[in-house]
């Protein structure tokens, strides 16, 4: 009886969660449209007509209070909610539900002058001073005690406010390295509850090398990075500490609110895409986690002499897709709504983009869109940033005019949509590409070659599934592997013997495995193996990897597969197969000649691929996953560079980031809903799954 007790509390529990998603975000509503307003920032005489033309251009929600602490609590201990209070009434007046901040990233003046501590202490020992955003240390005690006490004030005020649809923790946070005193003692601690000896964190470390070894806990400081060769794991571990501060601040956060909030508000945090940052994904509290995306801020060239005006297609492509299975619930927080301040070349968007890229990060499953912001700002940091509406307060930018058209078109298409299926034949070429931001800070710390790019070396995998047509998640070891034909784990270095095991278990039982170099080469602690070169994931490759190399950028050699040459420099892992192992493609040019570059092994009812090289362009990665999808018999699309096709709600969404026109090829039966099968640069065709 006790058992059946837990199990129905679990179900409700369980669909508790579901129904929330539903009610946060309903499916007929498909995505909805906000943009964030600082009454602070306008005389409160204009809040009423800012708002009133959010709402009649069809924004759905606003976003206050993200940078105000010093107009929330003027002074310590003193409150003043009732110039939001009003923001808020007008924004229910116009229909606008609110999105609620909380202003952690900005404390006021009195606080750090009262409180120097609180500052950020950087490794030479000076600290950062007010006058900016994110100056404070989340590794001190008591900012994080005074935050949560200013939360408190303003989840009490709001929580049981049903105009306020959700909040936002911070703004954009990112893992700090402080070098104050609290964050020292802090990171003994972490170090403590990891690894709870001494004996056993010199032992992970390796601190007999070069004398390291420590006999307390007390003794280890934060290491100083401008220090030539401080202990690695030393370097990392602190990395994962300073991680780990943002993401239990963020808990601390949540879990305030929570005491004070109705359910039927969420709670989130906007990250910036980083793949290298495992704060992300690593607040547990909250509901769903959301992300930034600027596009055109002088640093991507795109695709053509003008490509920069559209920027880079695979931006939020892979933010989607790397979002999407942390956390299937999620939404775009900050969208770039035309010309930014802070960029190095702060080019105009291409007229459309704004309109393609809001599409785009619906494409990809997201149940909302914000943008910054609402109001040009004529004072301030982000002067000259565009707005929805122009620094006068009144003339829609052609970026805001771009957003109401998307917005009519949601309107419009919630009518007509009543399915959610998506065509077979993209299900069944379904990918996931394995990936640890842990691996990724652990290789940039010792990358052997200084042309070595982790994220470039993965978006050559992930540029070949998106010409592809394919799904693609980022997924994490602990996922579920079984739902997915094919896995791709590229340069995956720490590969402890239990995930080297459900990969063995995945591909036996039918799952094909590509593995590309850097791969296994350590454990999960990131020791390189008492054994052979990589030698637990011999069975898996059926063969061996006796030695890398690395050459000199101006002397590549090449890789040789079907009568293709592909030039390659960066990292290759010769390989050694066994008997019953093929060869793809050899080695050219060197001493080791005719040496295997790619190999691929049955093992039990699946493959494994192993891409020994990280190629110059691309190409060879590619070659190599054509061959093996139409080997595996999954049929794939050849997508030029730059069109992106995505499928959700019963739709088909065909994006052209090219620099040239793309004709999409539809059945009779499909429904043009959006555009014309003719897509030029920018444009969108959206289509009705038949």
């Amino acid at each position: 009886m006790k058992n059946r007790i837990i199990i129905l509390l679990l179900l409700i529990s369980l669909s508790g969660v579901a129904q929330n998603g539903q009610e946060y975000f309903p499916s007929d509503q498909l995505t909805t449209v906000g943009a964030y307003y600082y009454p602070e920032h306008w005389e409160p005489s204009q809040w009423n007509r800012d708002l009133k033309k959010m709402a009649d251009m069809g924004f759905e929600f606003t976003h206050f209070a993200e940078f105000a602490w010093a107009q929330l609590e003027p002074q310590e201990g003193v409150y003043d909610f009732d110039w939001l209070d009003k923001a808020v009434d007008i924004a229910a007046k116009n229909n606008l539900k609110v999105i609620m901040c909380t202003s952690t990233a900005t404390p006021p003046v009195w606080l750090v002058r009262k409180y120097p501590e609180v500052l950020l202490t950087r490794e030479d020992g000076t600290k950062l001073d007010h006058g900016s955003r994110q100056h404070a240390s989340f590794s001190n005690e008591f900012y994080r005690k005074y935050a949560l006490k200013m939360i408190a004030k303003l989840a009490k005020h709001y929580g049981n406010d049903n105009r306020i649809m959700g909040w936002q923790l911070d703004n954009e946070p990112r893992s700090t390295s402080d070098y104050g005193p609290d964050a020292t003692i802090r990171f003994r601690n972490w170090l403590k509850n990891k690894y709870k000896t001494i004996e056993d964190l010199n032992k992970a470390w390796g601190t007999n090398f070069w004398s390291g070894t420590y006999n307390n806990f007390s003794e280890i400081n934060i290491p100083t990075y401008n220090q030539w060769g401080i202990n690695l794991y030393q370097k990392l571990d602190h990395s994962r500490f300073a991680d780990s501060e943002t993401a239990s601040f963020l808990d601390e956060q949540a879990t305030t609110i929570k005491k004070y909030a109705n359910r039927s508000q969420w709670i989130t945090s906007n990250y910036i895409p980083m793949y290298d940052a495992r704060f992300i994904g690593g607040s547990k509290e909250l509901d769903f986690i959301s992300y930034t995306r600027y596009m055109v801020y002088g640093e991507s060239k795109g695709i053509g002499l003008k490509g920069y005006r559209v920027g880079d297609y695979l931006r939020i492509a892979m933010a989607n897709d790397y979002f999407r299975p942390i956390s299937p619930l999620y939404g775009v927080m900050e969208l770039q709504p035309g010309q930014v301040n802070w960029g190095s070349i702060n080019s105009q968007p291409l007229p459309g983009a704004v309109h393609l890229w809001l599409w785009h990060v619906f494409s990809g499953g997201s149940k909302f869109a914000c943008t910054y912001r609402f109001r040009a700002p004529i004072y301030g940091f982000e002067q000259y940033h565009y707005g929805i509406i122009g620094p006068d307060g009144v003339t829609p930018t052609n970026g805001g005019l771009e957003y109401k058209k998307f917005i009519d078109e949601i309107n419009l298409l919630r009518e007509k949509i009543t399915s959610s299926k998506v065509p077979k034949e993209y299900l069944k070429r379904k990918t996931a590409i394995l990936y640890n931001p842990d691996n990724t800070v652990a290789i940039d710390q010792n990358k052997q070659t200084t042309a070595w790019n982790t994220e470039k070396h993965v978006l050559k995998y992930y540029k070949s599934l998106k010409s592809f047509g394919a799904p693609v998640d980022f997924i994490r070891d602990t996922m579920d592997f079984s739902k997915y034909p094919v896995i791709i784990a590229p340069a995956y270095q720490q590969m402890g013997l239990k995930l080297i095991g459900k990969l063995k278990d995945y591909v036996q039982k039918g799952g094909n495995l590509v593995m590309s170099c850097r791969t296994g080469h350590q454990d999960e602690f990131g020791h390189l193996w008492e054994a052979k070169h990589a030698k637990p994931i011999y069975e898996l490759i059926g063969g061996e990897i006796p030695f890398y190399d690395l050459l000199q950028p101006y002397a590549s050699d090449s890789i040789t597969m079907d009568n293709q040459k592909y030039a390659w420099s960066i990292w290759g892992d010769v390989l050694m197969p066994n008997g019953k192992t093929d060869t793809w493609a050899t080695y050219e040019g060197d001493f080791y000649e005719g040496k295997s570059a790619v190999t691929f092994n049955k093992l039990g009812k699946g493959t494994v691929t192993y891409v020994g090289a990280d190629s110059n362009s691309g190409d060879l990665e590619q070659a190599v996953l054509n061959k093996l999808y139409k080997k595996l018999g999954i049929s794939v699309e050849s997508y030029p560079e730059g069109v992106i096709v995505e499928y959700r709600d019963g739709l088909g969404i065909a994006m052209n980031y090219s620099d040239t026109s793309y004709k999409m090829e539809l059945s009779a039966k499909n429904e043009i809903l959006l555009g014309n099968e003719e897509i030029k640069t920018a444009g969108v065709l959206v289509w009705k799954i038949d």
